[in-house]
C-alpha cells in the first residue's frame, strides 16, 4: 500500500530519471552511451551495481560497461554469453512488466550457464520483499517499433534500500531501459553515419548506391550537416544543410544557400578554415549566427571524390562546442591569470617574455651574463657564440637594448623595457587593517597600473606586491617617464570601507634581448629595483 510519502518518492525518482536520460544524450560514441546507461541505474535508479550486456553482430551478448563496483567489473567486462543461455534465463524470469525478476531460491540452477555474472552471498531474507544477493532482475532493451530487435539486456543488483523494488520502482527501471534502448539505437545510427561518410570519401558508386540511407542519415542527423561545392569559382557554396544546422545558426535552409561557410565565419578564423576545406580533417571555429553573435563549433571536412574526375564537393559535419569551449578558455584564463587582480601571473608573464627572446644574442649584443650586474652574475653557458641564425630562428626578430647604463644619454635606441614594481608600505596595511584592506589596495594599483600604459603593453602580477610592466619599443629616457608616471598614478590615497590608505612604490628598469632568459631579465630588475629602493632610504634618512 502507498504510503503518504510515495508521491515525494515518484517525484524524486521522476527527477532522477529525467537526470540520468538527459545525460544518455550527451555521449559522443556508443561505447560511451554504454557506460552512460550503466552510470545512470547506478546514478539515478538506486542499485549499486550495473551491468549492460550487449547483443553482438553473431548474436551473442558481450559485457560492454559495468558500474558500481571495479572488481566485478575487471572480472566480467568484455566476456560473452550465449544467445541461447539468454534467452533461457529471460524465458524463465517472473514477468514485471517489460522486466524479468528470478529469485534466489530458483536462479541456482543459472550458476553453471556461461552467462558472466558476479557472485555474492547473504543471510535469508528477514521479511518477504528484502533483496537477497542472488537475487537477479534484467532490464531487456528492444529496438523501437513492433517486434524489434533484442538490442542488449541491463542487469541490476543490491537496491540501496535493501529492498525488491515496488510497482514504482519497476516502472522507472522499465522506462530507463526503453530511453536508454532509444539511446544505443541513435549512437548505433551515428557510428554507422560514420562509417558511411568514409565509404562517401572513397567511393563515387558507393555514394550513388546508398543516397536514400545517406539523405536520412543526413535529415535526421542530432548534430549540423552540409554539403557544399569544392573547387571552382563557387568553391565553398552551401548547397543543402540539415535542420540542425539551420537551427545552430538560427538561419533558414534558403538562406543557407545564399552563403558560403567563408561567409559565416569569423573573420580571425578564415584561415582556419581555409586550411580544413582545402585538406579535409577537422577544426574548431566560430560560426555566425543570424542575430551577429558567434558560436564555437568543431568543424569535420570529408572530401567526397569521384573516382574520374577527381574531389567534387565537401561534406560537413558541425557540432556545436560552445560549453565545451567556453570552460576551456575559463579553465586557460584561470591558469594563466592572477585570481585577485586578473593580471597575467607569473607563468603568463615569463611565456610572454620568453616568446620575444632567442638564446642566442644579436649581433652587437652583450651575452647574457655580460648585461647582468656583478652581483648576480652566474655563467649559464649557451653554447657557442655564434651569431649565424641556425633553423629554429631564421624568421626570428631579435629583440635588442638600448646601449650604455642608466645615466647615459640617450642613444635614440629602442627596446623592450622590463619594469618591476615593489610597494612601498603594503605590509603595514596588511598587518594593520587586515588582508581584506590589502586586496582591495592590490585591485587598485593593478587598475592604476593598467590604466597607465598603452594598449599593447603588459601588466603582470608576480606575487604579493609586486608587479612587473612589458613595454616595447620604448629609450631609456621613455622608460623613466613610464617609471615616474606610474609612481605618481599608485601615490594617490586609495580608499576602502571608507578609509583612505596610501602605498609609494619602487621601480627598477631592466632590458631584455636575446640571449637573456626571462628569469634572467626579471633577476636584472628586480635587482635594479632594491638598488633605487635602498637608494631612495638613504635620501629619506638624509633629509630627516
Amino acid at each position: 500500500m502507498e504510503t503518504e510519502s510515495e508521491p515525494y518518492v515518484r517525484l524524486a525518482t521522476l527527477r532522477q530519471l529525467h537526470q540520468v536520460v538527459a545525460e544518455l544524450n550527451t555521449a559522443r560514441s556508443l561505447a560511451d552511451t554504454l557506460q552512460t546507461v550503466a552510470d545512470g541505474v547506478v546514478n539515478g535508479l538506486g542499485y549499486e551495481l550495473a551491468c549492460v550486456n550487449l547483443v553482438r553482430p553473431d548474436g551473442d551478448l558481450v559485457v560492454a560497461a559495468f558500474a558500481g563496483n571495479p572488481s566485478a567489473e575487471a572480472l566480467i567486462t568484455g566476456r560473452v554469453g550465449s544467445r541461447d543461455a539468454w534467452e533461457r534465463r529471460l524465458a524463465m524470469g517472473e514477468p514485471w512488466g517489460a522486466l524479468r525478476f528470478i529469485s534466489y531460491t530458483e536462479g541456482w540452477v543459472l550458476d553453471d550457464d556461461d552467462v558472466p555474472q558476479w557472485y555474492t552471498e547473504g543471510p535469508e531474507p528477514r521479511f518477504e520483499d528484502e533483496w537477497h544477493p542472488a537475487d537477479r532482475l534484467f532490464a531487456p532493451m528492444y529496438a523501437s517499433g513492433a517486434g524489434g530487435e533484442l538490442l542488449g539486456v541491463i542487469s541490476v543488483d543490491r537496491p540501496r534500500n535493501g529492498r525488491r523494488p515496488g510497482a514504482w520502482g519497476r516502472e522507472a527501471l522499465q522506462m530507463y531501459a526503453f530511453q536508454a534502448a532509444i539511446a544505443i539505437s541513435n549512437a548505433r545510427l551515428r557510428a554507422n553515419m560514420q562509417r558511411a561518410l568514409v565509404r562517401l570519401e572513397r567511393e563515387q558508386q558507393a555514394l550513388r548506391a546508398s543516397e536514400e540511407s545517406f539523405r536520412q542519415a543526413f535529415e535526421y542527423a542530432p548534430s549540423g550537416m552540409a554539403v557544399a561545392e569544392m573547387g571552382g569559382d563557387q568553391h565553398g557554396r552551401i548547397l543543402r544543410t540539415n535542420d540542425a544546422l539551420c537551427r545552430l545558426l538560427g538561419r533558414p535552409a534558403s538562406a543557407m544557400r545564399r552563403y558560403s561557410f567563408s561567409d559565416l565565419v569569423h573573420p580571425e578564423d578564415i584561415g582556419t578554415l581555409l586550411r580544413t576545406s582545402a585538406e579535409g580533417g577537422r577544426a574548431e571555429l566560430r560560426l555566425a549566427r543570424r542575430d551577429g553573435t558567434y558560436v564555437w563549433v568543431s568543424l569535420r571536412n570529408s572530401v567526397v571524390a569521384d573516382a574520374a574526375d577527381g574531389p567534387r564537393f565537401l561534406l560537413t559535419h558541425v557540432e556545436d562546442i560552445e560549453e565545451r569551449k567556453r570552460r576551456e578558455l575559463q579553465l586557460a584564463h584561470r591558469a594563466s591569470h592572477d585570481s585577485l587582480t586578473g593580471l597575467p601571473n607569473s607563468a603568463e608573464l615569463r611565456a610572454r617574455l620568453g616568446a620575444r627572446l632567442c638564446r642566442r644574442p644579436h649581433a652587437g649584443q652583450p651575452s647574457a651574463v655580460d648585461s647582468l650586474d656583478a652581483a648576480y652574475e652566474h655563467g649559464f653557458d649557451f653554447g657557442p657564440a655564434s651569431h649565424e641564425p641556425d633553423d629554429g630562428f631564421d624568421h626570428h626578430v631579435h629583440t635588442v637594448a638600448p646601449e650604455g647604463r642608466e645615466g647615459d644619454a640617450d642613444d635614440g635606441a629602442k627596446g623592450l623595457a622590463v619594469l618591476f614594481c615593489d610597494l612601498d608600505g603594503f605590509k603595514s596595511i596588511n598587518d594593520r587593517f587586515g588582508h581584506h584592506t590589502g586586496d582591495a589596495v592590490l585591485i587598485e594599483v593593478a587598475r592604476r597600473l593598467t590604466n597607465g600604459v598603452r594598449d599593447g603593453d603588459t601588466v603582470a602580477r608576480l606575487g604579493g606586491d609586486e608587479f612587473v610592466v612589458l613595454a616595447d619599443g620604448l629609450g631609456r629616457a621613455d622608460a623613466q617617464d613610464l617609471a615616474v608616471r606610474l609612481r605618481n598614478a599608485i601615490i594617490p590615497p586609495i580608499r576602502v570601507d571608507g578609509r583612505a590608505v596610501r602605498v609609494g612604490a619602487s621601480f627598477g628598469i631592466g632590458w631584455a634581448h636575446c640571449g637573456m632568459s626571462a628569469d634572467e631579465v626579471l633577476h636584472s630588475a628586480d635587482q635594479r629595483m632594491y638598488v633605487e629602493k635602498r637608494s631612495r632610504a638613504k635620501q629619506h634618512r638624509r633629509a630627516g
